[in-house]
């Protein structure tokens, strides 16, 4: 059983910076795309930024030149580099996995709430 148990959420100032963690716990092959989604209060989820096996990103408009996700395949691990935070950044992150082995599949974790103060 694969679990994905994300890190470093807080409270930050806007402005300030803040880098997000995600650990997959278990045996994972065949991994396609790691990456990271949010949910405002009230709104709903919203891709925030992907990252391929191959190393291709693609971002929200929202956060283009402000964050920046990447990976370590070796470890199963994939990270969001928050910086420039708004107010508007405050939600809920979770990290996302995709693959392939014997068919398609997709983990998700339980979220790790990022707030952002003016």
């Amino acid at each position: 059983q694969v679990q994905l148990v994300e890190s470093g959420g807080g409270l930050v100032q806007a402005g300030g910076s803040l880098r997000l963690s995600c650990a997959a716990a278990g045996s994972i092959f065949g991994i396609t795309a790691m990456g990271w989604y949010r949910q405002a209060s009230g709104k709903q989820q919203e891709l925030v930024a992907s990252i391929s096996s191959g190393g291709l990103t693609n971002y929200a408009d929202s956060v283009k030149g402000r964050f920046t996700i990447s990976r370590d395949n070796a470890n199963n691990m994939v990270y969001l580099q928050m910086n420039s935070l708004k107010p508007e950044d405050t939600a809920v992150y979770y990290c996302n996995i995709r693959g392939r082995r014997f068919g398609e599949y997709e983990y998700w974790g339980r979220g790790t709430r990022v707030t952002v103060s003016s």
